[in-house]
Formats: C-alpha cells, structure tokens, sequence
C-alpha cells in the first residue's frame, strides 16, 4: 500500500516527465519521491522514515532540469572580445603599429575599447568590438580582406609579434546595460566559469552579486556578459574604477558590506573558476 508521500511523488513524477521528457526517470524519482524515495508500509504495519535525498543529487538535478539559456538576446547587438597574446619584447612595437593604422580598422566597425594588460596575463591585449549582426561581422571581414593597406601595412606586420589569438562572441546579459566611464581610469575584467545549464540555472545568483558590487558605489559597471561562442557558461563583468588604490579601498569597503557578502556567498554555489585582468586603456581606447 502506497502511503500519501508516495503518491503525491508518482504525480511529481509524471508531470516532471511531461514537462521534462528527456529526462531520465530514476533521476525523477530521485527528486519527486519515485521507487527508492517511497513511503512504504512495511507486512508489520510500521512506516519506516523516508530517505532523505543527499545534496549532490538536489544539486545535480539543479544542473540538469536548468538547460534552457534563459532569456534570449533581444536584439542582434553583440560583443566581441578578442586577447591577443604578444611576444616578449614586442608590446611597445605592437602598440605603436596599432595607434598608427587603428584608424583604417575603426572606419569600418565600433571599437569600445583597446586595453593593455596590467596585472593577470602579461603581454596581452584586449579590445572589444561591437556588431549590430553576425552579418556584419562577415561583411566587416571581407571588407578588411580586400584592403591593401590594411593586410599590408598592419596585418603583415603585426602577426608575427603574435603568439595567439582569442575570439570569443558575448551578449550584454538581459539586466545590464553598456555604460562609459565618468573620466580616465583603469579597468578590470572579471571572468566567471559556471556551472553548466546557463542562465536559467545561475543568472539570479550572478546578477545579485554583481549589482550588489555596483550598488555600493566602490566602482562602476561598464557591462556584463554572457558568452555564445568560445568557452560556455562563462559571464564576464567589465569594471571602472579611479585608479588601483581606489578599487582596494573599495574592495575592503565591500568585504564589510553584509548585503555584498550574503550575494556572493549564494553566487559561490554555482561558480566553478574565476579569474581576473587589470587593464590599462590604450591612447587609441574610446573608453578611458
């Protein structure tokens, strides 16, 4: 004889599966009460206590029931963040190649900001360029591929101070907007790997954390982005601050902040890296 529990848990079951059809039933069971779950009465008539479900399956059916991406980009408008590793020795020449020719680049397309590494991975730079469609994209690249005096006298050039080159195409998440900065500064890229399932699994917990960073007023948000392609799962925050002795001031002012604090502690949960650049912005950058 089946017990109340374990009733209410066939229904949980049965109406997960037609919500979640690709679902596997023993973990439906596992989460809703199924067969290893059920309240049972025993020949005797004694019920025994039911089995609690161990935080790793709680946490694991989190991760599985949570695949959708959540809210879709609503517009065509995306990012995209481009490192270019620089051989030892060659940063000023790059430097100075790019200032000189950046302009037959930036004709074509928006540049929002060119930074050179500062703390994190040295001899990098990083820049970000803004496309209204992917469509864009490609006619951007074949209009760059038919312009001589950009292939000769920057591509040709600038390569070989090249060890590597990282693309990687973001969205503006659904809550935050693209800000400029109130006057020259420095910047820092916060990078978060989380866990797999997207937005709909992690995307209250990271807004949390990060608009309790920005509510605090220790430094300013430029943007916050989800990733589309390159490494998945990943969200990248872009901050302003004065200089590098005000963002420890203001890192230590949050540290004391219990609403930062309680935001990040639920934000951990479903982090697995993160890590972090200092970027100094180039004489070329818009943002500054």
């Amino acid at each position: 004889m089946l017990g109340l529990g374990s009733k209410l848990g066939q229904v949980r079951v049965a109406a997960a599966r037609c919500l979640f059809p690709g679902l596997q039933d023993k973990l439906l069971q596992v989460a809703y009460g199924g067969a290893s779950q059920q309240l049972r009465l025993s020949s005797n008539g004694a019920r025994p206590a039911a089995r609690s479900i161990s935080w790793e399956s709680r946490r694991w059916l989190h991760r599985s029931v949570g695949t959708s991406t959540g809210p879709q980009q609503k517009h065509g408008t995306f990012y995209e963040f481009r490192t270019y590793n620089i051989k030892p020795g060659k940063m000023a020449d790059f430097l100075n190649l790019t200032e000189d020719k950046i302009h037959l680049r930036t004709a074509i397309s928006e540049l929002v900001g060119y930074w050179f590494m500062e703390f994190g991975n040295m001899n990098e730079v990083f820049h970000i360029w803004k496309y209204g469609s992917y469509k864009e994209r490609t006619a951007v690249r074949r209009s760059l591929m038919q312009k001589k005096d950009w292939q000769q006298n920057y591509i040709s050039k600038m390569m070989p101070m090249l060890n590597y080159q990282i693309s990687e195409v973001t969205y503006l998440v659904p809550w935050a907007q693209m800000h400029t900065s109130p006057k020259p500064g420095v910047y820092e890229l916060v990078s978060y790997q989380m866990v797999a399932g997207g937005p709909a699994v992690w995307g209250k917990a990271f807004q949390k954390a990060v608009s309790a960073h920005d509510h605090v007023g220790y430094c300013k948000l430029i943007g916050a982005f989800h990733s589309e392609f390159g490494q998945l799962n990943r969200v990248h925050a872009l901050w302003w601050h004065e200089d590098c002795d005000a963002r420890a001031a203001g890192r230590h002012r949050a540290h004391e902040d219990v609403r930062v604090v309680a935001a990040v502690r639920d934000s951990v949960n479903y982090l697995v890296s993160q890590n972090n650049k200092l970027l100094i912005p180039t004489p070329f950058s818009p943002l500054q």
